[in-house]
């Protein structure tokens, strides 16, 4: 399964909606999940006419559940100075 691809995986149809970006069930990150898939089809504008996609993640526990790009935590690597 491709991240990008347009067509949803059969995984994605059941999956919840997760209110902290990670499983709902066993609390694993999302780095740790089976699959992945991106609706990059159908976007939301949010404030400041931000776009926002559903990220779709398989968790390794069997788990589906879904998430908004924009509720995602900042990259550790967010604000680094770039090395010379």
């Amino acid at each position: 399964m491709e991240a990008f691809s347009p067509i949803p995986p059969d995984w994605a149809i059941t999956a919840t909606h997760a209110r902290s970006f990670c499983c709902p069930s066993c609390q694993r990150s999302p780095k740790e999940a089976k699959s992945v898939w991106l609706n990059r089809r159908s976007p939301v504008y949010g404030e400041n006419q931000r776009r926002k996609w559903q990220e779709f993640y398989k968790c390794e526990c069997g788990t589906a559940w879904w998430a908004w790009s924009s509720d995602r935590p900042p990259s550790e690597f967010a604000g680094r100075e770039q090395e010379e």
